[in-house]
């Protein structure tokens, strides 16, 4: 059995990935910033009787970070599986969106896993073995898309991060997984969008048309323990492919970028996505922002 950390456990994928490597009796150790938000998977798992330890762990926060990779080493020796799933979105316009709020997208989505990743390779190292799962998006492999641009520019670099860490550790027997969902139903859509209204904004009209898009879908998303069953195939399935997309409207958002073939034609293409969900982009918006891109 794996002796696993996870990060992000609290609710969602976290709390789903946790569950799953404690079912199938991996040593679990399941991490988030505020342990007091534990009550909910530790009902779950005792309702499942499966046994799990609960961390406090702030991916933000290098102190933190050590402190629980120490706390896991100095009973086992080193981490066999780490599990990089906390993450944050925060939905806005490029240009208005509070450069705090856009900072905190980054520091959690990448530099978030480049410190747990800092801490557990040494001991990893020295045992020769190891596996680090990024939990990232099909975001990641898709054109970026209008009012998730910091979100996708975190899943981008992680992308990008995991295969330069995956050359540079493959001599050392250590693995990396970039598991990609699509939309599943976590909390994450609801509060990327929280307190994002601002009608001052010349583009609040157009931020609300995809808002509706976006929470619609991600609410009416799959389980997210169909992406946890897959970041536990990928602990321990040593052929797993480095960037493994789950969810068939992952496949298939990739397969429009992959037809239309530029930037153009991803824009007409996920406009009309876009609209299937959401209704017609706000004309008058686009008008008033002075020709803001529109499907060609």
């Amino acid at each position: 059995m794996s002796v696993v950390l996870i990060t992000g456990c609290s609710s969602g994928i976290g709390l789903e990935t946790a569950i799953a490597f404690a079912r199938r009796g991996d040593t679990t150790y399941a991490s988030m910033r505020d342990p007091d938000r534990a009550s909910r998977l530790l009902a779950r798992a005792a309702s499942e009787g499966a046994t799990l330890e609960v961390l406090g762990l702030d991916v933000t926060d290098d102190a933190s970070v050590r402190a629980a990779v120490r706390t896991v080493e100095e009973r086992h020796g080193a981490i066999d599986v780490l599990v990089n799933n906390a993450g944050i979105d925060a939905s806005g316009p490029v240009e208005t969106t509070p450069i705090g709020r856009a900072q905190a997208v980054l520091e959690t989505n990448l530099w978030g896993p480049v410190r747990t990743a800092r801490a557990a390779l040494p001991a990893m190292r020295a045992r020769g073995a190891g596996v680090i799962v990024n939990v990232t998006s099909m975001v990641a492999r898709l054109p970026g898309s209008l009012y998730n641009g910091f979100y996708a520019a975190s899943k981008h670099a992680l992308g990008a991060l995991s295969e330069s860490l995956a050359w540079e550790l493959s001599p050392f027997g250590i693995r990396v997984v970039c598991i990609e969902p699509g939309f599943f139903a976590t909390e994450i859509f609801s509060t990327s969008t929280a307190g994002t209204a601002d009608a001052s904004s010349p583009y609040d009209a157009d931020h609300a048309w995809f808002k509706q898009f976006f929470v619609a879908t991600g609410q009416g998303g799959g389980d997210p323990a169909v992406v946890a069953a897959a970041v536990v195939r990928a602990a321990h399935d040593p052929t797993t492919a480095l960037h493994t997309l789950v969810g068939d409207d992952a496949a298939a958002y990739l397969d429009v970028a992959a037809r239309v073939g530029s930037y153009e034609g991803w824009v007409a293409a996920a406009s009309e996505i876009i609209e299937s969900v959401a209704g017609p982009r706000p004309v008058a918006e686009r008008a008033r922002l002075g020709g803001a891109p529109t499907a060609p």
